[in-house]
């Protein structure tokens, strides 16, 4: 598979002050896919503006043209299966099939408590992800759904017309352990990793290229152990959180070392952040709009 270039949008603009144009932008750049986090706050812009993921992808769908568009990543932490399917649904209606989910587990973040409930413990947490993702996929595939989980529940949930794209939209699962592995091989037509969040402060890029090896390898096993062909799944790094940090976006030589190593490994997408000022992703918007333009390009040399 070729290696495609892909952004995240943080939902923190105004649309009347820049957001609407900063999607737009994306597209004319030409990266495959933008995506946006799906939090209710996030950690140093959590008394900054920040805005729906659902909402904002939605405008932008409207906004654009060619662009697919994503969350990266959605989690149960403050959301329904039932509730979430309808809107995807419609979503994906509305941008005309180019919608991606990108979802996974979550964490002990804001969003985890921001509803009034109890941090889950990580047995909880892996089993709601369970439950809930294979929840999703049934409501997003079926006309009619009804079940009774331990944690989500369905009575005659109706999704109609269905998804634009064919049988659903794509899930992207984001997962590195083996019950989340084994779910990204059973429902998943993307799989996505940040690294490993342990090496994020003190590892090497060397370091972080043996994690991230070892990640992949534990999908082909879990891939081979439900039938499918390892080359059947994209495989996307969201960068910014292994320790070569924002680094490769401070030149087009430094983004083009940092994707051919990763794409060796068998990457198919990388997602760049925009840039946002006096944040951790700070970036030089000249740059970054370089790399869009050429990053590729001089990879392919």
């Amino acid at each position: 598979m070729s290696l495609r270039l892909s952004t995240v949008i943080l939902p923190v603009r105004p649309w009347h002050e820049g957001g609407r144009d900063q999607w737009r932008r994306a597209e004319e750049l030409g990266f495959h896919t933008a995506y946006s986090y799906d939090h209710l706050s996030w950690r140093s812009f959590r008394d900054l503006p920040w805005f729906g993921a659902i909402p904002t992808l939605t405008a932008a769908a409207a906004a654009t043209e060619r662009l697919r568009l994503g969350t990266l990543v959605t989690s149960p932490n403050f959301r329904h299966p039932v509730t979430l399917a309808k809107e995807l649904m419609t979503l994906d209606d509305i941008s005309g099939g180019r919608v991606s989910l990108g979802i996974g587990a979550g964490t002990s973040g804001f969003d985890a408590t921001v509803l009034g409930q109890d941090p889950w413990t990580p047995r909880e947490r892996a089993d709601r992800f369970a439950e809930f993702l294979t929840l999703l996929d049934r409501l997003l595939t079926e006309p009619a759904v009804s079940a009774r989980g331990a944690y989500y529940s369905a009575d005659e949930a109706r999704n109609v017309p269905g998804c634009v794209q064919r049988p659903r939209l794509p899930f992207a699962v984001a997962a590195t352990g083996p019950r989340g592995l084994k779910l990204t091989a059973a429902l998943g037509q993307a799989w996505v990793t940040t690294g490993d969040p342990k090496l994020y402060e003190d590892g090497t890029p060397e370091q972080s290229l043996e994690a991230l090896r070892g990640q992949s390898s534990r999908l082909d096993k879990a891939l081979a152990e439900a039938g499918r062909d390892t080359s059947s799944i994209e495989r996307i790094l969201l960068t910014g959180f292994t320790p070569e940090r924002n680094t490769l976006l401070r030149s087009v030589d430094a983004f083009v070392d940092f994707a051919g190593r990763h794409q060796e490994l068998g990457f198919t997408e990388l997602v760049i952040h925009a840039p946002i000022p006096d944040s951790d992703f700070a970036a030089d918007e000249r740059v970054f709009e370089e790399i869009a333009a050429e990053g590729l390009a001089q990879l392919a040399r």
